[in-house]
C-alpha cells in the first residue's frame, strides 16, 4: 500500500511548523511573550489563528518551541566534540559554528538571551535536562584532554561559557557594535577579522605554548 500521500502530509506538517515558528521569532522578538498575540503570529506566518493553534495549541507551547529550537541548533556543534579529535581543529570548529550562527541567526539568539536575562521561566526544564547533562558530558572530554596534556589545566564550563558569550555577543549586542565600528557581522571582512580573533585569542589561552598560533 502506498504511503505517499501520508509523507506528503508529514512534509506539510513539517513545513507548516518550521514556518509558525519563523514567524512566531518575529513576533515574539518585536513585542517579546507578553505583548505578541497569536493572531499576529498567524498572520506572519501565513495561516489562520485556528490553523496555528493545530499545531501549538497556546502562546506559551509556541514561545517554548521557539526557544527550544534555538538551543537545540547551538547544542548541534557542541555535540561534535570528540575526545578523540584534535583539541585545537575541535574547538576551532565549534568557534566557527558558534559564530556562524549568531551571523545567520542574530534574532533568535537575542530572543534567547531576553529569556536568560528574565530568569529562564520557560526553559529550566532544558537548561537543567539537556543542555546540563550535555555540557557534563564534554567537560568530561575537556578534562580528559587536560590529562593528556593536549591542553592547559582551565576550567571546562568556563571555557564553554567564554566560547558562549564571546561568539554570542555579535548577535545580542549588534547594536552596540554597529555604533562603534559602522559595521556588523553580516559584513564578510568584519566576520572573518572576528573569527580570527576569538579563534586565536581563546586557543592561545588554552593550548600548549605555540600550538594556538598555528593557522586555524
Amino acid at each position: 500500500m502506498s504511503t505517499r500521500p501520508s509523507t506528503r502530509k508529514t512534509r506539510a506538517g513539517e513545513t507548516n511548523t518550521q514556518r509558525i515558528l519563523d514567524a512566531a521569532l518575529e513576533v515574539f522578538a518585536a513585542y517579546g511573550f507578553q505583548g505578541a498575540r497569536i493572531d499576529q503570529i498567524a498572520t506572519v506566518a501565513g495561516l489562520s489563528k485556528p490553523n496555528l493553534l493545530y499545531y501549538f495549541r497556546t502562546k506559551e507551547a509556541l514561545y517554548t518551541a521557539v526557544l527550544r529550537r534555538t538551543l537545540d541548533m547551538w547544542l548541534e556543534p557542541l555535540q561534535e566534540l570528540d575526545s578523540l579529535s584534535d583539541p585545537r581543529v575541535a574547538l576551532s570548529a565549534y568557534i566557527t559554528r558558534k559564530l556562524d550562527y549568531s551571523r545567520s541567526h542574530p534574532t533568535a539568539s537575542r530572543l534567547f538571551a531576553m529569556e536568560m536575562l528574565q530568569g529562564a521561566p520557560h526553559l529550566n526544564v532544558a537548561l537543567t535536562g539537556n543542555l546540563h547533562y550535555l555540557v557534563e558530558v564534554k567537560s568530561r572530554i575537556i578534562e580528559s584532554w587536560i590529562r593528556e596534556g593536549r591542553i592547559r589545566p582551565v576550567d571546562p564550563k568556563h571555557l564553554i561559557f567564554a566560547i558562549w558569550a564571546t561568539t554570542q555577543h555579535y548577535a545580542d549586542f549588534s547594536t552596540q557594535i554597529r555604533s562603534l565600528t559602522g559595521k556588523g557581522i553580516e559584513d564578510e571582512d568584519f566576520y572573518e577579522t572576528a573569527r580570527n580573533m576569538l579563534t586565536s585569542i581563546l586557543l592561545d589561552g588554552v593550548l600548549p605554548c605555540g600550538e594556538g598560533r598555528q593557522d586555524v
